[in-house]
């Protein structure tokens, strides 16, 4: 027999989104773990909101659990190095963590702390996350990758950073930062140099909502073109020795393997020609992108992915090895840029409910009497509501939706008074309400009841921002998981939506 636990596992679907990561307890309480196969260390959320509380701090809060980033980072550095040794590669893996996912020091500290110990750096994208990168402690062989548009300023604080000790990787995004490093280049003559990089447009594509973000319509990169134009001023001015690294992005969010595998093929192939054109390339950006699976569903779909992270890093380091092998180059060290494969599990809003707001469902639930001198389209909601069964109510529904279109026309023309109206309005919610129950016993459930199942659910006023706190959902359609973290020893009985508290109806999920 499953029970109220069981069945609420599967409605929630903790099991296929949370990564291992999340459960629920004896008490019905939502619980995390510090990792994928440590189940029996739990901490208890209810508890830490009970706890939060009594020390006068209340919810809306936002918990993070570093331990998360941790067991994350082993995951991924686990994946890679099990294909690794699988495929027999003759290069290494590295990550990059970008620090526009999220900047929170203790988030970053925390990346640091797990991944020096795999010479895990960090990626930034302009002169603030730069600034802020510089004065982290990185392992001495980590890279700090600078990408996105530079100017002179935000080159010559890459120049400094190297001087620094660090291993700073400077990606060419346009033609002109070439130039402004060419002329730094004399200015630093002496000291040590920054490494040069290159990202490259691919013809491939990515999947899901960043779709466009890659291709050759893309943004950023250079073209096949301008990427040997590069090459051939680097070796004009001496300067080759720099160049070692070739990088690409197809976008965020990849939900299709598929397409992860055909750009992996083409970038390994640049990369390849590049290596034959006496370049000392050695270092293969395959940029960001590995997904996260919100919905749980292990499909394609843009809040999911169709692959875990073994398949990921057996695509990849089977592909650039196949290719490579082909070309008869040497194995690149592979890295990645995943930020959100990394940082997305270890944070969780938790709000309260306020109140809930009243639906015109249960504005319905109200007694009507009903007399001859009603207007006849009151009368026939009336009957509707009293005949209505298993056998009619999809016609019935049909024949509400009719007479309420009536009922307003009537009203419009000055033939009923407001008192008929809401009458009216009352007695075809009642029988909407029924109609709905008997399409939930049915074996076919139709499309046309989920319109009014989206009107009848729950609406409760919780104490949050959308804008503020999940700007995403709102400006992008992202999925999240949402959860009750305790009763979850009970069966839920009701859809709802949840209203945030500010002026703006986009404030709902």
């Amino acid at each position: 027999m499953t029970t109220a636990i069981e069945q609420t596992l599967e409605t929630y679907g903790i099991e296929n989104w949370g990564a291992g990561y999340f459960s629920i307890n004896r008490k019905g309480h939502l619980v995390v773990h510090p990792s994928e196969s440590d189940t029996k260390s739990a901490a208890d959320v209810k508890e830490i909101i009970e706890d939060l509380a009594r020390r006068g701090i209340y919810t809306p809060v936002l918990l993070r659990f570093p331990q998360l980033v941790t067991a994350q980072i082993r995951k991924l550095q686990r994946a890679f190095r099990n294909s690794i040794r699988e495929f027999e590669y003759q290069g290494t893996h590295m990550c990059v963590y970008p620090m526009k996912v999220n900047q929170h020091r203790a988030v970053v500290e925390e990346y640091l702390r797990e991944g020096s110990r795999y010479d895990f750096g960090l990626e930034a994208g302009s002169k603030a996350e730069l600034y802020a990168a510089l004065g982290m402690e990185q392992s001495a062989d980590s890279l700090l990758v600078l990408n996105g548009f530079k100017d002179e300023e935000f080159i010559e604080l890459a120049f400094v950073g190297a001087r620094a000790g660090k291993r700073v990787v400077i990606v060419i995004e346009k033609m002109s930062e070439l130039d402004h490093i060419l002329r730094l280049i004399e200015r630093y003559e002496g000291g040590t140099m920054p490494i040069i990089g290159l990202r490259v447009k691919l013809y491939s594509k990515g999947s899901g909502r960043w779709e466009k973000s890659g291709g050759e319509a893309a943004k950023f990169g250079l073209t096949t073109t301008e990427m040997l134009e590069v090459i051939h001023r680097l070796q004009e001015e001496n300067r080759i020795d720099m160049l070692r690294l070739l990088h690409f992005h197809i976008g965020s969010q990849l939900t299709d393997i598929k397409r992860i595998k055909n750009a992996m093929k083409e970038a390994a192939r640049v990369y390849a020609k590049i290596y034959q054109m006496k370049v000392p390339i050695e270092l293969l950006d395959v940029g960001g992108g590995m997904a996260v699976d919100y919905d749980g569903s292990k499909t394609a779909f843009d809040s999911s992915a169709n692959y875990n992270a073994q398949e990921f890093a057996n695509d990849v380091i089977y592909t650039i090895k196949q290719v490579c092998d082909d070309e008869n180059v040497p194995h690149p060290t592979v890295i990645q840029e995943s930020g959100r494969y990394i940082s997305a599990y270890h944070s969780m809003l938790v709000t309260n409910v306020q109140e809930e707001i009243e639906t015109v469902v249960e504005d319905s639930h109200r007694p009507i009497v009903i007399g001859g001198d009603d207007p006849q389209v009151v009368i026939e909601l009336g009957d509707l509501r009293e005949t209505i069964s298993a056998k009619n109510y999809r016609e019935y529904y049909h024949d509400a939706l009719e007479h309420r279109d009536e009922l307003f026309t009537l009203f419009n023309l000055g033939l009923i008074s407001l008192e008929d109206r809401a009458k009216g309005e009352v007695l075809f919610w009642d029988v909407c309400e029924s109609a709905d129950k008997h399409a939930q016993q049915s074996e076919y459930v139709s499309e046309e009841f989920d319109d009014l199942r989206r009107l009848s659910r729950a609406k409760y006023l919780t104490n949050f921002s959308v804008f503020r706190s999940a700007p995403d959902h709102w400006a992008l359609d992202q999925l999240f998981p949402i959860i009750p973290i305790h009763k979850l020893n009970k069966k839920p009985t009701a859809y709802a939506t949840l209203c945030d508290i500010t002026c703006d109806s986009d404030g709902v999920v």
